[in-house]
């Protein structure tokens, strides 16, 4: 009967190994693992500890809310905390580099050098879907940002336009927006102090205003990257919480992250 047992157990376990490879190992293996930058952009809080579009800040300046929409989806979050590398980058299908710092956020800003922009140039020709989210000028470190987006055709422009005062919200307000997968559905958007493109081919913009471009997108190899003049969708403008009702930024965000991860190496 002890022999048995054995046998029973061991099958048991077979069986289980079996059914996890032939099928759970599929879907995790597919799970798309989108990577967010906490080299480039390194801010700490009055206590030293990291804030400022992270996955783990809770607060308005935070990104948890966004990494919640990624992980409804099936995605797999992940924090870079060292410059880019092709080692780093490898197992990543997004990447996303938000707001690099200035001199006035960091006493030592880790500036995107020669040897990370090959890296992560290779990584988008390669399949990889670069996410670019700067902010107005003087909220972010262009030079270096700029030397890497000028490898897909990109130029932030070191300007601070869509001022909004107090809590006038219409004056972030964008009502015109593109036939794009990220604006379907979506009748009007809050956003506010933000730096606009210059653009070369093989780049295009997504969403203009009175002559300036205020996103845009290039498709580079197998990748693509996407661009916008601000942080956007950190959690104090994703929801309702702040704004009035009738903005739509929730549904841009959601129909943004579709946008993002249709786009990746594992979707297609």
């Amino acid at each position: 009967m002890k022999n048995f047992s054995k046998q029973l157990f061991c099958f048991r376990n077979i069986g289980t190994a079996i059914f996890l490879i032939l099928f759970i190992a599929p879907f995790t293996s597919n799970a798309q693992v989108v990577g967010l930058d906490n080299w480039y952009n390194r801010e700490t809080n009055g206590k030293g500890q990291p804030f400022h579009y992270l996955w783990t800040d809770l607060e308005n300046s935070g990104y948890s809310q966004w990494g919640d929409l990624f992980t409804k989806r099936g995605a797999t979050l992940k924090t870079l905390e060292a410059a880019a590398t092709s080692k780093n980058l490898e197992d990543l299908d997004v990447y996303l580099i938000v707001d690099p710092d200035t001199t006035t956020e960091s006493k030592s800003p880790n500036y995107l050098l020669p040897d990370d922009i090959q890296a992560i140039k290779k990584w988008v020709e390669k399949g990889g879907v670069l996410v670019l989210m700067a902010n107005d000028a003087p909220n972010c470190e262009f030079t270096h940002l700029n030397q890497l987006a000028g490898e897909f055709g990109i130029h932030f422009n070191h300007v601070s336009l869509h001022p909004v005062l107090l809590r006038k919200w219409d004056m972030g307000a964008f009502t015109s927006l593109p036939d794009h997968p990220i604006f379907k559905g979506v009748s009007k958007i809050y956003m506010k102090e933000i730096s606009s493109f210059t653009l070369k081919s093989p780049a295009k913009p997504i969403l203009t205003e009175n002559g300036n471009i205020f996103m845009t997108e290039s498709k580079v190899g197998k990748g693509l990257v996407i661009a916008l003049g601000d942080p956007w969708i950190y959690n104090e403008y994703i929801d309702h919480k702040m704004l009035p009702d009738d903005f739509e930024n929730l549904k841009a965000a959601e129909n943004y992250t579709d946008y993002i991860l249709k786009n990746s190496r594992k979707a297609k």
